[in-house]
């Protein structure tokens, strides 16, 4: 397995720090709002990476952090009239709807930065100790120049920052180019902790180096992030992390490419973005995914309504294959002939060419490519008559390979209801309800279904099952 590392600026073969396992740390969202398509992206692309390291048998331990102390937070407590703990615990909830929408696994561990201040600031006055930091009027800056490796993974030359370093009004840096590690509290009202010194919080980049030698250690296998990450905030995560221990952070990094508007980076401070929440009005959860996962993740996506009906067509016909082959299973009968298993054994070739092409730094627009490959060969295959075990074990592939991608978890109306009645009923009771403005009755049923482990989604198109 190959893995393009930000790093070196090469693909490199993967080695792990201890064979079987891996270490992996990815940045999470800062909770102040709903997640857009292009926050959504690294989400889902290094889910997708961690699924396929556990389906090449790794054990992973994956860690996400969410950012919940920061300007953005406080600033949007303010103009909700609310304290930021009420906003950030508000906007973690619902991070955890649209990425559940979106097939995307929860973390190993999602710690957050208010409950891990003890390690944050025992991490500065370590940097401080080792005179890479230092602390002026309550706050604490670390010092770029000494470390001398600052620059290595942006390809920055420090001569070259300076010319655009500035000293903010307040700040009392010894050099332009230094970085906050804690904050004074600049107001009363203001969320601070206590420090040695002062009432205070921490910099943005501390907060993650801290986070990930607890749950991680020094040395961690695969550090990931946004493209928008590389520089600063992952070059001065390498410079704090690699200073405190002496040791070398993560062995490999990687940055999925920006999600663009009319060749334009999307962003919230742009206002050209698009949340996940208001995608899902529209479209389903596994379109958004094929979307993100049809591109490999290094290059741009052009997002747009052309993208989103091809993603929609895309993952229609893979569902068809789905559909077909249960059909097949539900009415056909007997064991495989002769044929029959020659063709199975074809269908075997997918899935090495699916590895092959994994493997290659987890080129999921050509996994699938593979899967369409796939899908065409099993239609080819499928005759009247098609044995029920022919059929269960080409839907076992075709699941398998889809499932690598967070692709084909979600069931249709038609599957689940098919193979229960009662369920049936409870569905149409509730779309009699609705048209008939029940409100009550039709929130009533949802409630019952969600107690068997199926969520219903109202959308334009139709009714969508999520089996949790």
């Amino acid at each position: 397995m190959k893995i393009y590392n930000t790093l070196t600026g090469k693909k490199e073969d993967f080695v792990p720090i201890e064979a079987g396992k891996v270490k992996m740390y990815v940045c999470g969202p800062t909770v102040y709002n709903y997640f857009h398509i292009g926050n959504a992206r690294p989400f889902v692309v290094f889910d997708t990476m961690r699924k396929y390291l556990e389906y090449r048998g790794y054990k992973v331990k994956f860690v996400q952090n969410f950012t919940d102390v920061d300007d953005k937070i406080i600033n949007r407590a303010k103009e909700e009239g609310v304290s930021a703990p009420e906003i950030s615990e508000k906007y973690i909830d619902e991070y955890y709807k649209d990425a559940f929408s979106l097939n995307v696994k929860k973390a190993t561990v999602h710690p957050k930065v208010t409950e891990t201040m003890n390690d944050i600031i025992k991490f500065v006055q370590d940097l401080i100790d080792r005179g890479y930091a230092y602390e002026v009027d309550g706050d604490v800056y670390y010092r770029t120049r000494k470390f001398q490796d600052y620059g290595k993974l942006s390809g920055k030359n420090i001569d070259d920052l300076i010319s655009g370093a500035r000293i903010a009004v307040g700040e009392k840096k010894e050099d332009p180019l230094d970085f906050a590690l804690w904050k004074a509290r600049k107001e009363e009202v203001e969320i601070a902790w206590e420090s040695p010194w002062g009432m205070g919080r921490p910099g943005w980049h501390i907060e993650c180096s801290a986070m990930s030698k607890k749950f991680l250690g020094d040395t961690i296998d695969i550090h990931a992030g946004g493209q928008d990450l590389q520089f600063p905030h992952h070059e001065n995560e390498i410079a704090q992390s690699e200073a405190h221990s002496g040791k070398e952070f993560a062995h490999y990094w990687m940055h999925n490419g920006y999600i663009n508007i009319n060749g334009t980076k999307m962003s919230k401070s742009l206002g050209n973005f698009r949340t996940v929440r208001d995608l899902l009005k529209v479209y389903d959860g596994e379109v958004l995914r094929f979307l993100i996962l049809s591109g490999h993740y290094r290059g741009p996506i052009d997002f747009g309504e052309e993208i989103l009906t091809q993603s929609q067509n895309g993952l229609g016909r893979m569902r068809n294959a789905k559909s077909n082959l249960k059909h097949l299973i539900a009415t056909g009968s007997g064991t495989m002939s002769e044929a029959e298993q020659k063709a199975l054994e074809d269908l075997g070739k997918y899935r090495e060419r699916f590895i092959q092409v994994m493997d290659d730094d987890l080129n999921t627009a050509d996994g699938i490519s593979v899967i369409f490959e796939l899908v065409t060969a099993i239609n080819t295959a499928v005759k009247d008559g098609t044995s029920r075990e022919f059929a269960e074990k080409a839907l076992q592939l075709l699941v398998e390979l889809a499932s690598i991608l967070g692709l084909l978890q979600q069931e249709t109306i038609e599957e689940v209801t098919e193979a229960d009645p009662e369920i049936q009923a409870l569905v149409d009771e509730r779309q009699k309800a609705r048209k008939a403005k029940n409100f009550a009755r039709a929130d009533e049923i949802r409630d019952l279904l969600k107690a068997k482990g199926i969520v219903l989604k109202d959308t334009p198109q139709g009714v969508q099952i999520i089996k949790e």
